[in-house]
């Protein structure tokens, strides 16, 4: 699989740096060992592998002397448009009753940077991203804007590759996904007044939400919660906050209470 290598060094002339090579080799060869996950973790047989490895090109990968300005970035903006398209056409068909206004504030919370991220952190993309180590370590509150982005290179990427149907596919998967595991909400419901206001009604006591797990670095920490009314437990949610979470798991017992 020497595809990886012609394709870097045809975007990079400073292969043999010395100052830079311990770094591009580690990253090379990871991609190497990975690949087939990451075609697992994003559901799609990779045909042209060279798009996908620039795709994973964050441009802190490329700030080297006297070399050409190429990363992932035209890609991100083909990937905005595409995916635009499909969540568009999706909440059309989804929402007949809905008008203009309604779908505009649906998509603006499906394709915002957080629910991005969120997507992009489902199929654990941030593992397969090529960048500098010093980038790495110092991302901070711009992690998620990374991972936004590089997500809408990885949409180009199968567009570009396999079509507007399998890009189409590939969208639709997480964007129904997020919604369910109620990771993105497409409503200004609050979840937990619903669920309290439910419980008092008919004497239930108070919904009593606990952390049930925590994972993931300081600086990007998931919650999973529970809640609970009267010991039973009604859902679970997950967020990047305490209250994102436990607005997941309020919905996610709402929901159990109206099939009931």
């Amino acid at each position: 699989m020497g595809w990886v290598a012609e394709f870097l060094k045809r975007i990079s002339g400073r292969w043999e740096d010395s100052k830079f090579a311990e770094e591009e080799s580690a990253q090379k060869n990871l991609l190497l060992k990975s690949i087939s996950r990451f075609q697992q973790l994003t559901g799609y047989s990779i045909t042209n592998q060279g798009i996908f490895v620039l795709a994973l090109l964050h441009r802190s990968f490329l700030q080297r002397p006297g070399e050409r300005d190429r990363s992932n970035e035209r890609l991100e903006f083909l990937g905005d448009s595409v995916l635009n398209l499909v969540v568009a056409e999706y909440l059309y068909h989804g929402f007949p009753l809905a008008e203009e206004g309604e779908l505009t504030k649906i998509r603006s919370r499906l394709v915002n940077r957080k629910a991005l991220a969120a997507y992009a952190k489902e199929i654990h993309l941030m593992d397969f991203i090529f960048m500098s180590s010093s980038a790495a370590q110092s991302i901070g509150k711009g992690y998620d804007t990374i991972i936004a982005d590089t997500y809408e290179a990885v949409i180009a990427a199968i567009y570009l590759d396999g079509g507007y149907g399998e890009a189409k596919k590939f969208v639709e998967r997480q964007v129904l996904a997020a919604i369910k595991s109620g990771t993105v909400v497409t409503e200004d419901e609050n979840y937990k007044s619903i669920l309290l206001e439910y419980a008092q009604a008919r004497g239930l006591g108070v919904p009593r939400y606990v952390i049930s797990k925590e994972e993931g670095p300081d600086h990007d920490r998931t919650f999973t919660v529970d809640v609970f009314l009267n010991s039973v437990r009604l859902g679970s949610g997950t967020g990047k906050n305490k209250k994102e979470a436990e607005q997941a798991a309020a919905s996610k017992a709402v929901e159990e209470i109206q099939k009931q």
